[in-house]
Parts: structure tokens; sequence; C-alpha cells
């Protein structure tokens, strides 16, 4: 009689994984027991689960992993996002123009102008994922936070800003945060212009309610890009003048990021240049503390970067 970890199985014939729910839930139990005597709990069994399997080898979680690159971060060692400048090209109403005020600024797909104005930047598609949490209820999502982003287009220009962008608001956007305190912005890689290392600034506010006020923002930052995504996208056509800029800094010397190489605020990637890519950082913000940048004067337009 065939057997499968000592017990007789049910139909003989076939294969164990079509031995039937009861067969299975006996599996199951022995198993917890086992890891259970090991020390192994819940969380253990679960992995191992997701781990391999006899008939399909690795798991999908597992095989999607092996496709990113940069650096992730759970509840237990989330640390609060470093706060940044604005920059010179905010568009938040602290520096000249200001988008919050418009109708249609809470959007998704952040890659056409909007309002009056009307234009779309061009790139490599780009999804932005922040998952926002409050570190003052132990890193729990911040659902309901609204999330401000922009960032330059293809050519490094910042629009309503930059000549040949002045006329154009794309690339600018607000989300909501879901449940599970996630925003996400359809949108282009950027450029990397002189003296910066690729970026994406983002300020986070409280509620939609308080984005039309940018001293509101609870949390102002910047979500650097992996090298190696960088220079596959620079070597796709349009990105032609990244290159040489791209030759021209590091982590390490980049006025924002070399303080700690971005080891905050270095973006998990996953995709390529066809189909496009998919950018994720978790972003923990403190509602107990003061933004540590909020009443810093902002940079006049001219003056570049950040």
């Amino acid at each position: 009689m065939r057997t499968y970890e000592g017990r007789p199985l049910p139909r003989p014939h076939e294969e164990v994984v079509d031995q039937g729910l009861g067969f299975d839930l006996g599996t199951l139990m022995s198993r917890r027991r086992m890891l259970a005597a090991l020390g192994i709990g819940a969380a253990g069994i679960g992995l191992a689960a997701c781990g391999t399997d006899a008939q399909s080898g690795p798991s999908t979680s597992m095989a999607a992993s092996s496709s990113t690159t940069g650096t992730t971060a759970t509840p237990s060692n989330l640390a609060e996002i470093p706060e940044e400048t604005a920059g010179p090209y905010p568009g938040d109403g602290s520096n000249g123009p200001d988008v919050l005020e418009i109708d249609g600024v809470v959007r998704s797909d952040i890659r056409p102008s909007f309002g009056a104005m009307s234009g779309t930047a061009e790139g490599v598609p780009t999804t932005l994922e922040l998952t926002v949490r409050d570190l003052a209820r132990d890193g729990a999502p911040f659902a309901g936070a609204a999330v401000y982003v922009w960032h330059c287009d293809r050519e490094g220009r910042y629009s309503l800003y930059t000549a040949g962008a002045t006329d154009q608001n794309y690339l600018r956007g607000v989300q909501i945060a879901d449940a599970a305190g996630v925003v996400r912005f359809t949108s282009v890689f950027p450029a990397c212009y002189e003296g910066r290392w690729p970026h994406v600034h983002f300020e986070v506010y409280r509620d939609r309610a308080d984005i039309t006020d940018a001293e509101r923002a609870i949390a102002t930052s910047q979500l650097a890009f992996p090298e190696e995504v960088c220079d596959a996208v620079y070597a796709t056509s349009g990105y032609e003048s990244s290159v040489r800029t791209m030759s021209r800094v590091s982590l390490a010397s980049d006025s924002v990021f070399r303080e700690d190489g971005a080891e905050h605020q270095l973006a998990t990637v996953a995709g390529d240049v066809t189909s496009g890519y998919r950018v994720s950082l978790p972003v923990g913000v403190d509602t107990r503390t003061a933004p540590k940048v909020a009443n810093m004067p902002r940079q006049a337009a001219g003056d570049r970067p950040p």
C-alpha cells in the first residue's frame, strides 16, 4: 500500500496532491505539530507553504521578487522618511505656481497636463506606488493621507517653471491613500539632469482638505531610483542627454542623498523598458513630530538643483 509521511493514501493510484480534502487537512495538521515542536509558529508555516512545491517549483511571489531591485521595509523596521527640501519647483504655492488649488489635481495619471493646460509628457511608462504608514500608530497604514508628487520630464524640465514647459502642468498630481495606505500614480521615468541623482519629489498631508496649504505638509521628501534601472532607461530613445549627466553624479555625491546613500529613499523597481516599470517605496511618517524643514526657505526658480 502506498503511503505518505507514514499514512496510507486513500487514493493509492493517484498523485499525493489528489488525495482529497480530508487527507490534505491531515497533512497540514501533521506539519503544524512538527513545526510547533521546533518552535516555528503559524507565520513560519505560511512561509513554508509559499516556498517551493514539488509540482510547480518556486512560488509566484518568490519568482516575482527576482525581477526587482532596490530596498524594501516592513512596519517592524520602517524608519521615518528623511525630510528634504521641496526644491525650487514645487508647484504647491510656496514658490510661485500652485497646482494644488486647481480642480482635477487629485488624479492617478499625471502624464497629461490638466485644467486650462494641455500636453502630455512622454517617456518610459512608470507606475509610482508609495505606501504611507504612521509611526505614531506603530506603523499602521495611513488611510486618507493625501500625497502630492512631482518630478521632471524626459528632457529634465519641470512643468510651470522650466523653459519649454512653462505652459504645462504635467507630472504633478495628488492621490488619497487607500485602506492599506497606498497611493499609485501613472507617470513616466524622469530624466537625470545636471547635479542631481534621478528622483521624484513628494509631500504628505494628513488629508485631502490640507493640500491647499503647503505649510500643512507633515512630510516632504524625495524618492531615488536604482542605478541599474536608470542606465537601462537612459539607453532608450529620448533620454540621450541623461546618459552624460548620469555619468557625472552618484548617490555619494548627490546633494540630497549623499548623507546616507538614500538608505530609506531608494525605491524597489520591477519591470523593463518595454513593458514599463513599477516603482515602490514605503514612506514612514510620524505625526507626533513637526517636519524638520517645514519652514526652510524655498530656492528661487532659477537655482538648480535640487
